[in-house]
């Protein structure tokens, strides 16, 4: 078997479907995942555990095939014919190798075009500040940080310094300088090689993930010292992403992170993929953006007040989950039903709906 020639075959079926995913699983067809839907290509052979060891094998360079044998699993990003490049993990399971490819769109778009609230240009204006993108596993947080990024490349003469593992998207330089580092290939974490951008003389960073304590503190630390910080969290909306951030220290520190947190934040967007009417997703945000009011309720850690704050200023380009998911129904962009499952709070949109 020619793995490589298969390998192709099956790529070029992924992007021509346009599917989000492919699933390589020994004793399955190959699948993708289309708007959600897990879809068999049952025209191609079922996996062997031969075959799919033999198609990774012919994803990795030497170097990943290494590290892919001594952990047992290995992330990376896959540049397919100049054209395409997929996010892979391969893994194993059950002592065979499983593959998943998550192909990332050649084409950064823009704001406009990924549907997310205009607000969100007010981030790319400023000049210093911490600014967080959060949900949960694809939903869509890279995207969202690859336009924004972008952005400031076409608009402005920065230097911008990504730290990612893999990278997903690749920038090309246009008014700005954009270096993108990658865990294990040109660093060796990510909080080395932020506490190294430090000195690499930046004006904006972007954080792929913001995992530990160290990260966390040196990227607020940043914020503090006049860089443009953007980063991820896996948290559901801005109050939960308060909280994760400030219980990551001890005890004895979290006041003081508290106050740095106040004065350093620019805003949380939590973002949530939901099912369009008819074919595709649209994001559903929270935006929070820091003012007097959720600076103070973070320092006096009253963060339990912070959705009521978030809900009565919307004339200041905040947005609460449940009034972005009732902008979508009312625009006829997805159903009340659809609305209501992915609320966090169903009973008080529920409610909203039935006063209009």
């Amino acid at each position: 078997m020619n793995y490589e020639i298969q390998l192709r075959k099956l790529l070029e079926i992924t992007i021509e479907k346009k599917a989000s995913d492919l699933h390589i699983s020994v004793g399955h067809f190959p699948v993708l995942r289309i708007t959600r839907n897990l879809i068999w290509l049952e025209k191609e052979k079922i996996i062997t555990a031969e075959d799919s060891e033999g198609l990774a094998f012919v994803l990795m360079d030497e170097r990943q095939k290494e590290k892919f044998l001594r952990e047992k699993e290995i992330d990376f990003a896959y540049d397919f014919d100049n054209s395409a490049r997929f996010r892979v993990n391969i893994f194993f399971q059950r002592r065979v190798v499983s593959i998943a490819l998550r192909l990332i769109p050649s084409k950064i778009r823009t704001i406009e075009e990924l549907n997310l609230p205009y607000v969100l240009h007010k981030f790319t204006e400023a000049t210093q500040g911490f600014v967080l993108i959060t949900g949960a596993s694809s939903q869509g947080k890279s995207t969202t940080l690859a336009s924004l990024i972008n952005e400031i490349n076409h608009q402005r003469k920065e230097h911008i310094i990504t730290i990612e593992e893999p990278i997903e998207y690749v920038f090309d330089d246009d008014k700005s300088i954009v270096d993108q580092r990658e865990v294990y290939h040109d660093t060796l974490s990510f909080s080395r090689a932020l506490r190294s951008t430090l000195r690499e003389d930046p004006d904006v960073i972007m954080v792929g993930e913001s995992r530990d304590l160290e990260t966390i503190a040196t990227a607020i630390t940043a914020a503090e010292t006049g860089h443009l910080v953007f980063a991820t969290l896996h948290t559901n909306s801005a109050s939960q992403t308060i909280h994760r951030i400030v219980d990551v220290f001890p005890s004895f520190q979290q006041n003081q992170i508290r106050a740095q947190l106040s004065g350093s934040l620019l805003g949380v967007v939590s973002q949530r993929l939901v099912p369009r009417i008819g074919n595709g997703f649209i994001p559903a945000c929270e935006v929070m953006i820091s003012n007097s009011a959720i600076d103070n309720l973070i320092r006096e850690n009253k963060i339990h007040e912070i959705p009521s704050v978030i809900e009565t200023s919307r004339k200041d380009g905040m947005m609460s989950l449940n009034q972005s998911l009732a902008e979508l129904v009312d625009k006829e962009e997805i159903t009340k039903e659809t609305a209501i499952k992915y609320s966090l709070n169903p009973q008080e949109l529920n409610s909203r709906f039935k006063r209009i």
